[in-house]
């Protein structure tokens, strides 16, 4: 994971200060498994930055900051489809390799690579967790007391962009991907609760992990410097 980040960082530092073929500005929305619908902090959505090694293959990066509503935690020893983590901000960064074919006025893109991301501000959503903590332990009350110790994330993403060009320097873009990805994020504390009398329960979950898997789609603009 730590040679991942190097990677990305060292490849998003060449791309973002090449000179720039194509930019994008765009709204982007990620519906992720098992949390809630989040939409991008406007305008801090910037994608596209890169470069084209030749006519049919470029390189390109860029930066989202989401507002998570919802995120699941995984590998915990109980499983719920309910969002654990959020509301909190998010940074996602790709860097992807871009097939592509271009018309006259239309290219399509088929894109597939790495992401880094890193939540910040991060609120535990307790009503689903102490929920998700009764119904593993049958009980009929439970209140639970959590800290986490926050990492960033890596995955891997591909996916497909339509981009029409109304002139030369100009065109609107369709974007979808399919992200997989995870953040280690160990939990410790306690939970108190029962049905007929009350206990204590000090927990490691030192496995644990962020779940970033999910659909991300963006309508933007692209500004070529053809």
């Amino acid at each position: 994971m730590k040679k991942l980040l190097i990677a990305l960082l060292l490849l998003a530092g060449v791309s973002l200060t090449s000179t720039a073929q194509e930019i994008g500005l765009s709204f982007s929305y990620f519906i992720p498994r098992n949390g809630y619908f989040s939409t991008p902090i406007s305008p801090f959505s910037i994608r596209g930055i890169g470069v084209n090694l030749n006519k049919f293959i470029a390189l390109e990066t860029g930066a989202s900051l989401y507002r998570m509503s919802g995120l699941n935690i995984m590998d915990l020893p109980f499983e719920t489809k309910d969002a654990l983590l959020g509301p909190n901000f998010t940074l996602f960064v790709p860097v992807e390799l871009v097939i592509q074919f271009q018309g006259e006025n239309i290219e399509f893109d088929i894109k597939g690579g790495g992401f880094a991301f890193y939540g910040f501000d991060n609120k535990i959503n307790y009503g689903n967790l102490d929920r998700a903590i009764r119904q593993h332990e049958n009980w009929s009350v439970a209140n639970s007391n959590v800290t986490y110790n926050n990492q960033p994330g890596f995955g891997y993403h591909f996916g497909a962009e339509l981009t029409f060009h109304v002139t030369r320097q100009f065109g609107i873009s369709i974007e979808t991907n399919y992200l997989m990805g995870s953040s280690k994020f160990p939990l410790t504390g306690t939970y108190s609760g029962g049905t007929n009398s009350i206990e204590t329960v000090t927990f490691e979950y030192p496995e644990a992990k962020v779940d970033f898997t999910g659909l991300e789609f963006s309508v933007g603009v692209i500004f070529s410097g053809k």
